[in-house]
């Protein structure tokens, strides 16, 4: 089943669409309410008389995350970013994750701003899965039993804000802190079963800016797999409903930044340039880069005597 979150006739609303794409209205204020059993949720709804199409409604992201975590499981994409540095002994080990800002999160269609003080604007190509029920030091095999279903996920990186911050030794932040796109809808685990392959979900994943292909991959080149990053996101931790894990961004293209790391010359994103990001089985995320707000200065840090009482 496909459920969206969308905005009609001045409503928001939570509908599962049905094979000619019209939404039937499921009864619940937002779908993190109904993540712990969508087919039942799913099922009373079609049962019902649809709805509008899904082109006559405003999407909005399927939901709002109470928690982001954000990881890189494609180590072609880390080669690719580090430019021929190689891959740190250390990635190897677990699935790493940075938690990323909930309130950032908008629409499958919503603008994207550039980042205030940016000009090196970055699009991601990743899939994100969604908790669907709280769990605590999961094994991989629990995990599964949480996962609600899966969206497309695109990690929108002010590339040079990053770069900045991130020689403190922490972050990101704020090169990651202005828009996280998921959509267009939710798709629950057992429509993409099929493409399953060892444990890994075979799906092709395209990126575009203008039209232009720029990236393309598949999904099960992740190196581990979605319940395997849910079981170490639960150690020793919570993992509740509307939790978002998303796999990193692919590799072959999934970020301008990447393709930078292998010399290839192509300007960052700016205002007026539409990225396009197509995942076969979940759907596509089409977006436009608009301005942004100006920076609001701040002054350097002040150096203190380091007086003590």
């Amino acid at each position: 089943m496909r459920f969206a979150t969308y905005h009609h006739d001045g409503r928001q609303r939570v509908g599962v669409l049905d094979a000619a794409d019209l939404l039937h209205p499921v009864d619940a204020a937002s779908l993190t309410d109904v993540l712990d059993d969508l087919p039942a949720a799913g099922a009373a709804a079609l049962d019902d008389p649809p709805g509008p199409h899904v082109s006559a409604v405003r999407l909005l992201a399927p939901l709002q995350p109470p928690t982001v975590r954000d990881f890189v499981t494609f180590e072609e994409h880390v080669e690719g970013m580090r430019g021929g540095a190689g891959v740190p002994e250390r990635w190897y080990a677990a699935p790493t994750f940075y938690f990323g800002n909930p309130y950032a999160v908008i629409g499958p269609h919503d603008d994207v701003p550039v980042p205030p003080g940016s000009t090196a604007l970055d699009f991601e190509l990743e899939v994100a899965a969604v908790i669907s029920r709280e769990g605590r030091d999961l094994t991989p095999d629990q995990a599964r039993d949480h996962i609600a279903g899966y969206t497309i996920f695109n990690d929108w990186s002010a590339r040079d804000l990053q770069t900045a911050e991130m020689a403190v030794g922490l972050g990101p932040c704020k090169g990651k802190d202005t828009a996280t796109t998921l959509g267009p809808w939710l798709v629950t685990p057992d429509e993409l079963e099929p493409h399953r392959e060892d444990g890994l979900l075979r799906l092709a994943l395209t990126a575009e800016v203008d039209g232009r292909v720029v990236g393309s991959d598949l999904l099960s080149n992740m190196s581990w797999t979605f319940e395997e990053m849910v079981a170490y996101a639960s150690r020793g931790t919570w993992v509740r409903p509307g939790d978002v894990l998303g796999s990193g961004t692919c590799g072959n293209g999934g970020c301008l930044a990447e393709l930078w790391g292998r010399g290839a010359e192509r300007r960052p994103l700016r205002p007026g340039d539409t990225v396009t990001l197509t995942v076969e089985g979940i759907g596509r995320l089409t977006t436009t880069v608009v301005a942004g707000a100006p920076v609001r200065p701040l002054p350097p840090a002040r150096l203190r005597p380091r007086a003590r009482p």
